[in-house]
């Protein structure tokens, strides 16, 4: 299993912007197809983008094209979620990991509140 850490969640104010970030270690970012899923008291745990290596083709949950961009940067070892006009159903814990396993970290939880 992968090592993964991520960081940057926080209480921000309805309609701003936030981006989040998951830490690998050597190789894990740039080589790894990567995955951005989210853990709520309703449904559980979902998966909602993904970055494929190489070309970075990314994939979306319908309900969150448009709203939420993934992305990563080789050289800083880290993969990226970002989350435009935030609203408060975006209160939730945010994990990545590698398809198919179960979150690699503790999660980062990001709360929407005026």
């Amino acid at each position: 299993q992968v090592q993964l850490v991520e960081a940057g969640g926080g209480l921000v104010r309805p309609g701003g912007l936030l981006r989040i970030s998951c830490a690998g270690g050597d190789g894990t970012v740039s080589n790894y197809v990567l995955q951005w899923g989210r853990r709520t008291a309703l449904k559980g745990e979902e998966w909602f983008a993904l970055i494929s290596p190489g070309v970075d083709t990314t994939r979306y949950a319908e309900d969150v094209k448009g709203w939420f961009t993934i992305s990563r940067d080789n050289t800083k070892k880290t993969l990226f979620h970002q989350i435009s006009r935030l609203r408060l159903e975006d209160t939730v814990m945010y994990f990545c990991a590698t398809p198919g396993a179960p979150p690699a970290g503790q999660g980062t939880q990001v709360v929407v509140s005026s």
